[in-house]
């Protein structure tokens, strides 16, 4: 029986699996593509990368990038340790790049101090060239007339690299846009007048400089758009009215309340005074009884006294013939 002989297999798979682990822990393409574009480092230095956990792929580029670009000032070191920091590398070269070629003066430490802070500091860059505008949601706001109305603003920013660390966000610039658009519009007399010089209100809205302490630079701020809203004077006018006519009525609701507890206060009174006159009218037939008698009081005096209410009687029937007869009638009847 013929034996195989696997010593070649075994020697072509470890020299297979040898090429494989160099080739994984040595980058040789990406080497010599960074000597051909004159970036000098060394296979040993790739090693190290891929031993200190840091993908070549991403710093090799980089450093090509800056060499082409001429920012030969940054290393290897500086973009080993702002990728170990957590920065995106591709983002900080690209800004560097692009600030070289458009004259603005921005540093590698601030560039890395950016890209940690969370800011992209690619896009600032690109800010900085080409501002930003932002649009404003509507901002309401009521006149001194008492009329609302409804502002939209356009704002152009651009970015500030000295503050974007640390720098307030498009947030604040356009909270402090709405907040100068409504001091403006309430401090207008009437609301004809921001419709007729609808940039009064971008110029004193400029002039308080709402960009302190912001990552931006305010350029210009435009109204794009003005409408009419409710007439708010008038709605507080007929609230207040109404308010007064509740008040009103409740006083005066309080006041006919009032009035009849006194009307029956005092129809309780008079009720209270008849029964009095009635009682003391019950009292003159005992009186006239104790007269007769003591002698006080004759026979004669009783007639004459029934005679004087009989016509008085007959006269008050004469002057007023429909009225009911009240008056008392002679005891003999």
């Amino acid at each position: 029986m013929m034996e195989i002989n696997i010593l070649p297999f075994v020697v072509g798979a470890g020299a297979i699996l040898f090429i494989a682990v160099f080739f994984h822990y040595v980058p040789f393409f990406l080497w010599l593509s960074a000597k051909v574009s004159g970036v000098q480092i060394s296979l040993v230095q790739l090693f190290l990368m891929r031993i200190r956990n840091v993908p070549p792929y991403v710093i090799v580029p980089a450093m090509i990038e800056a060499h082409k670009a001429g920012l030969n000032s940054i290393t290897r070191d500086e973009l080993e340790a702002h990728y170990m920091a957590g920065g995106h590398v591709e983002k900080v070269v690209h800004a560097l790049v692009s600030a070289s070629k458009a004259n603005i003066e921005l540093s590698f430490q601030m560039a890395t101090g950016i890209d940690l802070a969370g800011r992209d500091v690619f896009e600032a860059v690109q800010m900085s060239v080409n501002p930003k505008v932002i649009d404003t949601p509507p901002v309401t706001a009521v006149a001194k007339d008492g009329i609302q109305l409804i502002a939209k603003a356009r704002v152009t920013v651009r970015a500030n690299i000295r503050q974007l660390v640390g720098g307030a966000g498009e947030d604040t610039v356009l909270a402090r846009v709405g907040e100068g658009i409504v001091s403006s519009i309430g401090s207008s007399e009437n609301h004809k007048s921001v419709l007729e010089n609808p940039d009064s209100i971008s110029k004193l809205v400029l002039r308080k400089g709402l960009d302190a302490g912001t990552a931006f630079e305010i350029l210009s701020i435009d109204i794009a758009d003005i409408d009419i809203g409710r007439n708010i004077g008038a709605s507080l006018q007929i609230d207040q009215a109404n308010a007064d006519k509740n008040i009103a009525q409740a006083k005066a609701e309080e006041r006919r309340a009032m009035a009849v507890a006194l009307e029956q206060e005092m129809k309780a009174k008079a009720e209270e005074a008849r029964a009095n006159v009635i009682q003391a009218e019950a009292e003159v037939p005992k009186a006239m009884a104790d007269a007769f008698r003591s002698g006080n009081l004759g026979i004669m005096d009783y007639y004459r006294m029934k005679n004087i209410q009989a016509d008085t009687s007959m006269r008050e029937s004469i002057a007023q013939p429909d009225a009911e007869q009240t008056g008392h009638q002679p005891i003999g009847k």
